[in-house]
């Protein structure tokens, strides 16, 4: 017994697993790498990553209802889709900075608290102005599960001396897109059985479903110590979170409709943002790190990639949506329906890309099938067929699948180890710039409602983004090529 265990301690590696001396008899034992990002460490970390997109999509068939419930209209229930993304946009990268900070486990889990909390608020919610608070807490709370999942995923990688398969960083992605497209359905079904009340209370169940998981699966923080009060607020930079949310909020709600060209607010992130970079230039422990974005452009230019590519997103799904409702004729069911091909084709896309760990292949592959989906849009019509919209809906899950996923990975391979959480929440945050840049563009070209000519203003500007964007990604050398494990690796990017 003592010399199986000496040459299983022993043995070197070889093609992934454990080698054992010749002669011994024994088995090769399971590659600690394979092992150490298991199914239920990829379950435990994708279970809160579900919670954001769920809540994004879900209050979607809950609108009307509400609206109807407190005598108001639609232009002031959007306020209960604009709160989350507000909330979220904000809440990633400070989120991250917290997980970076004082463990993504701790993080995690106390995100799971406000979902829970923001659920029940929502739940029993006596005007809409509280259930905008609701929506606000809950925003916040799935605002911890990506960075603390992606810290988790860094923190691993460390242990084990290797970079995570690319299926679990894929696995996120493919949670996020399935739980997208369970969201409106899911919606529907509560609504039938207990009402709207029912979409925010089952935030409860998922958070506690979330939180066991956590405790089960995933490895507990360092031991942070007793810090002093006055020591960690000084570690937090709240001057510079303060200023951050400051700008974020000013520039987010001046998007929200920029046909009011409310210049008093874009005047306010101006100088918030100025006022931001001078602050963390001097900062001892910076929210935000200028100096390091400043001196890493692949970083900052997957940023600018992922809010591109996430303005044309938000585009398409409630721009041709709203298209397909209003001008082509269909019922709000079968515009969804025309959608489930895209979710379809983007997980299983997510999925098979990831595996492989390639970054520039597919991001030159998803820009130039986005930019085809963006002329494709030209050439629609109130009478195109069935079949040439469901192309459409397939092509636009391609892309979907493989941007997502590479910008993930890109940025995954550019941060900085000890900055990995707030690196990951500004990942989200340039995400929901896109969303908000993309609700005032469609206001913009559709006007008072989405006609043929509406869409193809659309269009137009679609076009001209997402050439910009294969353009710039194929000229940018700072790309891992397909197959470029080494660029991966945890150790590689630590400043």
């Amino acid at each position: 017994m003592h010399g199986k265990t000496e040459s299983m301690t022993n043995g070197s590696t070889t093609g992934g697993v454990r080698a054992c001396p010749a002669g011994t008899g024994l088995r090769r034992s399971p590659d600690p790498h394979q092992l150490a990002f298991g199914a239920r460490f990829v379950a435990a970390v994708s279970a809160g990553s579900v919670l954001n997109p769920i809540n994004s999509s879900i209050i979607a068939v809950a609108m009307v209802s509400i609206g109807q419930a407190f005598g108001v209209g639609a232009d002031t229930t959007t306020w209960l889709v604009s709160a989350l993304y507000l909330a979220t946009a904000v809440g990633q990268p400070t989120m991250g900075r917290l997980a970076d900070l004082f463990g993504p486990r701790r993080v995690y889990l106390a995100g799971l608290g406000l979902v829970a909390t923001g659920g029940l608020l929502g739940f029993c919610a006596p005007s809409l102005g509280v259930l905008v608070g609701a929506r606000v807490v809950i925003g916040l709370g799935t605002s911890a599960a990506y960075p603390a999942a992606i810290a988790l995923l860094r923190l691993r990688s460390e242990r084990v001396g290797r970079p995570p398969p690319g299926g679990v960083l894929g696995a996120l992605a493919v949670a996020g897109q399935a739980s997208m497209a369970i969201g409106p359905p899911l919606g529907g079904l509560l609504l039938a059985i207990g009402g709207w009340r029912s979409v925010f209370v089952v935030n409860l169940p998922l958070a506690v479903l979330g939180a066991a998981l956590a405790l089960r699966w995933l490895p507990a923080d360092k031991q942070v110590g007793h810090w002093r009060w006055r020591q960690m607020w000084h570690t937090l930079d709240p001057l510079g979170l303060g200023l951050f949310v400051l700008a974020m909020t000013s520039l987010l709600v001046f998007l929200v409709d920029v046909t009011e060209l409310r210049w008093s607010l874009l005047a306010a992130a101006a100088v918030a943002t100025l006022a931001l970079i001078v602050r963390e230039l001097r900062a001892a422990t910076p929210f935000l790190n200028v100096r390091m974005l400043a001196g890493n452009r692949p970083l900052v230019a997957t940023y600018v990639r992922y809010m591109v590519t996430f303005l044309i997103t938000y585009c398409v799904v409630y721009g041709w949506t709203q298209w397909l409702e209003q001008s082509a004729g269909y019922s709000a069911s079968g515009a969804g329906l025309l959608l489930m091909p895209s979710f379809v084709v983007a997980a299983v896309a997510s999925a098979l890309i990831a595996r492989r760990n390639h970054v520039r292949a597919p991001l030159v592959t998803g820009a130039g099938v986005l930019l085809a989906v963006s002329v494709s849009l030209l050439s629609l019509t109130a009478s195109s067929s069935l079949w040439s919209l469901l192309c459409v809906s397939a092509a636009f899950g391609l892309q979907n699948g493989l941007l997502v996923v590479a910008n993930q990975a890109a940025m995954y391979t550019k941060a900085p180890a000890d900055q990995i959480g707030v690196a990951a929440g500004l990942l989200r945050t340039f995400m929901y710039l896109g969303a908000m840049l993309s609700a005032s563009l469609i206001g913009v070209a559709f006007g008072s409602g989405a006609s043929d000519a509406g869409l193809h203003r659309l269009a137009v500007v679609l076009t001209v983004a997402s050439a910009l964007l294969l353009v710039s990604t194929l000229v940018s050398g700072n790309l891992p090529r397909s197959g470029d494990r080494s660029a991966h690796h945890p150790q590689a990017h630590k400043h």
